[in-house]
Formats: C-alpha cells, structure tokens, sequence
C-alpha cells in the first residue's frame, strides 16, 4: 500500500493534538472505541513478535482507591525535591485524573515471554520494555483519532501497583494509563500551558 502527503498531514494533525490527558468528561468509553484501542496495541512491533504486553483494565473501586493512594504517597514524596516557589507551584499541578478517567489500564511488560522464543533479546533483554513502550503510542494515536484522551501516570510505586493488582511475579509495570473523553481540547502540552516547562524542540546531533 503506498500513501499520499495526506496521510501525512493526518498523522502530523494526531501527533500535534495528542496531548497528556488530566481533565475527563467522565462519560463512558463505548465498547466499540476500546475494541479499536485492542487492535492499535495488537498491530504494535515488537522484538522477535514477542508481543510482551500484558493489560490489566482496573474497574473495581477498592483497587482504584489503592491506586489512588499511592499515586498520593508517591506524589507527596517527589514534591519533596523542590523547595520555595517552586514546591508550591509542584503542589498546584494536576498530574493524573485517577478520579475521573472512566478506563484506566495497566500496562505490564512481561519480561520472560515464551512468544519470540528470545530472539532479538540475549544483549539487551530491555528491549522487552521498549516493546511495550512502542505499543502505548500507537494505543494513544488511535484513541486521538476516535476523539479521546490519554493521560500516563508516571507518579506510583511500581511494585506497589504489582501487589495491589496481584500480577504474576515476571509482570513488571510499564505504564498506568487514563482514558475518556477530554473536557477540553488543546494542542499546547499543560506543563507548557501552566507555565512549568516550555516546549522545546531538540536539535539532531550531526557527526
């Protein structure tokens, strides 16, 4: 198949508006959507098709509270390396939307799959994780393209969010992901907007 500058400005357009989700509607995600959402992470590449992900979709209250609350721990913690102003405005940030976001996934990567049969792997066994990596974005994008929000949740303890979703011991956690509809659209990442970090693009290194 061969595409057209089209199909590259539509893939610009995503790129551009695929912005770190904190603030939901809170409306449902319909069953549809996710299904498209299933097929963007089964269409992603992986070292030796190991296909390393594994998805756990966190619907019951009392484990959202858990992870809630570790969210809250962690983030008390990490606010602790700043000081002054800068704390205070650290304080301020809305940094995940585990409240309000009606799916929430976690993302595992498992790091001694029987798919693959260790191809590609021996030297650099992190390329497992990288999989898994590669796979969020194309999730992400397809979620865009349906007009919906992701937010990643970088902000927990890892092994604490293993425990609590009771996951087999060769599960490492990779990612926690929001989704659901956006209150508002915006093309400016909100730590640019609120002032925290501006955007800025990185030169290419030429040797």
């Amino acid at each position: 198949m061969k595409f057209d500058p089209t199909d590259c400005d539509v893939l610009l357009n995503l790129l551009r508006w695929r912005r770190d989700v904190r603030h939901f509607t809170g409306e449902p995600v319909s069953d549809d959507n996710l299904a498209v959402l299933r097929c963007a992470l089964a269409l992603a590449p992986s070292v030796g098709n190991s296909q390393p992900w594994r998805i756990v979709s966190v619907e019951g209250d009392g484990l959202r509270q858990q992870i809630i609350a570790n969210h809250t721990a962690a983030n008390q913690s990490a606010s602790e390396i700043y000081d002054g102003e800068q704390r205070a405005a650290y304080c301020g940030l809305k940094l995940a939307a585990l409240q309000e976001a009606p799916v929430q996934l976690a993302v595992f990567t498992e790091v001694d799959p029987a798919a693959g049969h260790g191809l590609g792997r021996q030297t650099m066994p992190q390329t497992l994780a990288y999989s898994t990596v590669l796979a969020v974005p194309g999730l992400w994008l397809a979620a865009r393209s349906l007009n919906l929000g992701v937010g990643w949740v970088s902000i927990l303890d890892p092994d604490e969010v293993e425990r609590v979703l009771d996951v087999d011991a060769t599960w490492h956690l990779t990612a926690y992901l929001c989704i659901g509809h956006p209150k508002f659209d915006d093309d400016t990442p909100e730590l640019a907007r609120v002032g925290w970090q501006e955007s800025c693009a990185a030169e290419w290194l030429v040797k």
